[in-house]
């Protein structure tokens, strides 16, 4: 009973649990400490390098085990740091549907009159839409090159596909028939356009007839401040949120998993950076330096990368875009908002491109030019309507490969699924990245900025 009690109740059954408990309790004091000799931007990066030094110990604890999560004290200090980590992102996720419906609506019924929304949404459907093409180009092309999955590739277990639907039921799936049930579904493409819809419709009563709806715009506005003053909050606790959440990542994988794949990796990374690099030269056609927005954006880019969600950071993203980088509320919150969805670069472009071409070697199928095309189609069309939460890569990756006729061969990506925590981490960063530099693009656009800081950013 008593050890079924430390084991499978209280999970603290090794003295190497309670080591690592402690040492995670002493770097949360540390980061505590120095919080008032420190600004926001170089704690969460000691976090990051404190998050990533831990998951290396634990893994020397391990010994470096082929499946760590078998081994008792790692199953049990992993899932207590997922209290304080995961915990961390579950909260930050709470906001995110508030924070969207009341951002969007806030900004639109306090738009000035020469705004032009119709504009806004073109530019954002644009813009995102072709640097998604552009970076499911490039994992593409580096996994043609390469030539990734022409050597001999096993597979066991079963296929992990899901069910795929045709482009016309993906587009009415984001359409809110029922705005409750995109609420809790997390179609975030939903919520903004019900939170459009709600916005315009005050407008035009404001503009239009005599009432001024002084009442519902006094509540709007307090619940904004309420919901802004509240994300500030909770991410101020981000250096404290990234040890767990990165060390978690380290530990739970084994090094031959990562081994097997490693040419995956190397090459999804190196995507990863040339889609950095992509887009840095898009900020500077824009006019904007892409050192000032590395700055800018640098804390919210590292939650990304230790918390895999794309979603789960979009608050930060938004409070980065308005804060840090001059962008106004209507455009951080709209772009944003469908960037982290319909447009993410990682996880829904560079990501299925590389695995088409991984699949496609692998059983002998020609890689032509109307593969590419076709890829490249697909995989764009088939990011629209993706939540960005952990885990819905494979969704993407199911799209992409049923869309190009492999869908029967998706066992053979197993390998690579194994190890897709760490695969995840640069994807979800490109995703949150792509969504801030949209954003700033569509802000020069529209020639909106705050303040003119935005556009002296040259």
């Amino acid at each position: 009973m008593k050890g079924s009690f430390l084991k499978d109740f209280l999970m603290i059954s090794h003295i190497e649990t309670i080591g690592f408990l402690i040492l995670l309790a002493l770097i949360f004091f540390i980061i505590a400490k120095l919080i008032k000799k420190f600004d926001y931007s170089k704690l969460v990066i000691i976090g990051t390098i404190a998050g990533l030094l831990l998951g290396l110990v634990i893994q020397i604890f391990s010994g470096f085990a082929d499946d760590p999560m078998k081994i008792g004290f790692v199953a049990e200090t992993t899932k207590w740091f997922s209290l304080f980590g995961g915990g961390y992102i579950d909260i930050i996720r709470m906001l995110i549907i508030p924070l969207i419906t009341i951002s969007i609506i806030h900004v639109i019924i306090n738009l000035d009159a020469n705004t032009d929304i119709s504009k806004l949404t073109n530019y954002t459907i644009i813009t995102t839409l072709i640097m998604l093409a552009i970076a499911a180009a490039i994992g593409f092309l580096l996994s043609y090159f390469y030539g990734l999955g022409t050597s001999s590739v096993s597979s066991s277990g079963e296929s992990m596909i899901v069910e795929t639907k045709n482009v016309v039921d993906t587009f009415r799936n984001i359409l809110p028939a029922n705005p409750f049930q995109a609420i809790l579904d997390f179609n975030v493409i939903a919520i903004v356009i019900c939170s459009i819809l709600i916005g315009i419709s005050a407008r035009g009563i404001m503009k239009h007839t005599e009432y001024q709806l002084t009442t519902f715009r006094n509540l709007i506005d307090d619940l904004h401040k309420i919901i802004s003053y509240m994300a500030d909050m909770i991410l101020g606790f981000m250096p404290f949120a990234v040890v767990p959440l990165l060390a978690n990542t380290i530990a739970e994988n084994g090094l031959s998993a990562m081994i097997d794949v490693v040419a995956f990796m190397v090459i999804l990374y190196i995507s990863v950076i040339i889609m950095l690099l992509v887009q840095s030269v898009a900020l500077m056609i824009h006019g904007i330096n892409p050192i000032w927005y590395f700055k800018g954006a640098i804390s919210t880019l590292i939650l990304a990368f230790t918390s895999r969600s794309s979603m789960g950071v979009l608050p930060s993203t938004i409070t980065t875009l308005t804060d840090n980088l001059d962008v106004d509320d209507a455009t951080a919150s709209f772009v944003a908002s469908f960037s982290s969805t319909a447009g993410m670069q990682g996880c829904a472009g560079i990501y299925p491109a590389m695995l088409i071409v991984f699949v496609a070697n692998s059983v002998g199928v020609p890689i032509d030019f109307n593969l590419i095309v076709t890829s490249i189609i697909v995989v764009s069309l088939g990011s629209i309507g993706i939540a960005g939460i952990p885990g819905t890569a494979i969704t993407s990756a199911s799209v992409s490969i049923s869309g190009v006729g492999l869908g029967q061969h998706f066992a053979l990506i197993n390998p690579i699924i194994a190890i897709d925590p760490l695969l995840d981490m640069g994807r979800t960063m490109l995703n949150v990245s792509g969504a801030m530099t949209n954003a700033l693009i569509v802000q020069k656009n529209l020639n909106r900025g705050k303040n003119k800081k935005l556009l002296d950013k040259a």
